[in-house]
């Protein structure tokens, strides 16, 4: 019925309408501004009068893009005349209405060239700046100069970076530095998720949500600052239930990290580490939530430093390369027990090169079965080096049942892998 109806309207009379209503719909949040007393360009009725001007201007010269910019030119002029005299009453008024006039304009021509969703969008992007003012404002207040240098040095490893590396295959290793790269900002992308996020809850959610994220980051670095802090804390069911959460999480990360890059091989670990990731995290909760002899409050700083340094970067990319080289020359000089045993070393440092060395052969060059057996021994024998940690750093108490725990964990890895390789 609608459709029948919009099919009898001329196209030009349910673009004026559209024009018309998004135009107003931001004058009538600029009249909040009015009427709190301060000095604004227009309203409910300025709006859509320079919205309609900017369609009638490309409706009457056909589209020509020459006559839509002298238009814009004109209101351009009105508005920094209001501008002129805004800040004459005050010095320290801004030119957010002026440029929401100048936005208002340009969607009126967007709507004329039936660019109806880049119109629609940027009206709601305007209408939300200009709501959201306050929250925008404490936003700005939190971020300091350093979060800011670190999201530009992420923007550098993703979108400046990335796409200048070539995307081929280099020398007898078959080497190729854009899937290198692509580890890296995938890597990274992860850990500074985690970061932010931790950022953002400082302060709320105590030992458990603090383990969770920093589990994502780094689950040998929340363990290590964990036991650290267990240490002062006379909390060992809070601090050992959250070292268990933690590495739960790396379990997560480990499968969201193979699936970018081989998702046949995601897919074959997802049976074993995600019921495992479960296992950690719900275990892992119920257990902090036991009541310990020296309850207190829960509220711990942030685990983990900012990831984003370049430096590191380039020395994760330097360890994945030779790592892969490592895998390879071991599946072919070794075989699977060289494999094996370098998921074994690898496991007791820092497994994010060793797996995704592994996602670059799996189902080439190496078995998908040697892969997901790998790849199991690496996070395995990590925990059992996390293990060690807990009891080295933290109380007696709370090293013991992290260490018990964790071994726990590893072995049910190991019997599942085990399990899946006798049915292959």
């Amino acid at each position: 019925m609608v459709q029948r109806l919009l099919s009898l309207l001329p196209r030009e009379a349910f673009q004026l309408v559209l024009v018309f209503f998004l135009s107003f719909l931001i004058g009538l949040e600029r009249e909040e501004l009015k009427q709190s007393g301060r000095r604004a360009f227009g309203g409910v009725r300025t709006f859509p009068l320079v919205a309609l001007m900017a369609y009638t201007i490309a409706y009457m010269a056909k589209g020509s893009i020459m006559a839509v910019l002298l238009g814009f030119c004109v209101v351009a002029a009105f508005m920094v005349v209001s501008y002129w005299f805004k800040q004459r009453d005050s010095r320290g008024a801004g030119i957010t209405t002026e440029l929401s006039g100048l936005v208002v304009y340009l969607m009126g021509a967007l709507v004329y060239f039936d660019y109806i969703w880049f119109a629609c969008t940027l009206v709601v992007a305007n209408l939300l700046l200009l709501e959201l003012k306050d929250v925008l404002e404490k936003l700005a207040e939190r971020v300091n100069g350093e979060e800011i240098v670190t999201l530009a040095k992420f923007l550098l490893l993703s979108a400046v970076v990335l796409p200048l590396v070539p995307n081929r295959d280099f020398g007898p290793f078959a080497i190729n530095p854009y899937k290198t790269w692509l580890v890296v900002v995938a890597v990274s992308a992860v850990s500074y998720g985690s970061y932010l996020l931790q950022k953002v809850t400082r302060g709320r959610g105590g030992i458990f949500l603090s383990a969770v994220l920093g589990g994502a980051y780094s689950s040998t670095v929340t363990t290590v600052v964990l036991a650290k802090r267990a240490r002062q804390g006379g909390r060992p069911h809070a601090y050992s239930g959250a070292i268990l959460a933690a590495t739960g999480l790396m379990y997560i990360r480990v499968v969201i990290l193979v699936g970018v890059f081989n998702l046949s091989l995601a897919r074959g670990l997802a049976p074993i580490f995600l019921p495992l990731a479960f296992l950690a995290l719900v275990g892992g909760w119920f257990w902090s939530r036991q009541p310990d002899a020296g309850e207190g409050s829960e509220e711990v700083e942030p685990l983990a430093r900012n990831p984003l340094q370049l430096q590191s970067a380039f020395g994760f990319a330097l360890v994945f390369l030779v790592m892969l080289v490592a895998t390879r020359l071991a599946v072919t000089n070794l075989g699977r027990g060289g494999v094996y045993s370098l998921a074994a070393i690898m496991g007791l440092a820092d497994v994010d090169p060793f797996v995704m060395g592994l996602t670059q052969g799996a189902g080439t060059g190496t078995s998908m079965l040697v892969a997901m057996v790998g790849i199991t021994i690496a996070t395995s024998c990590n925990n059992l080096a996390k293990a060690g940690y807990a009891i080295g750093f933290a109380d007696r108490s709370t090293g013991r049942w992290a260490a018990i725990m964790l071994a726990g964990l590893s072995a049910l890895a190991v019997i599942a892998i085990v399990g899946i390789a006798s049915l292959s």
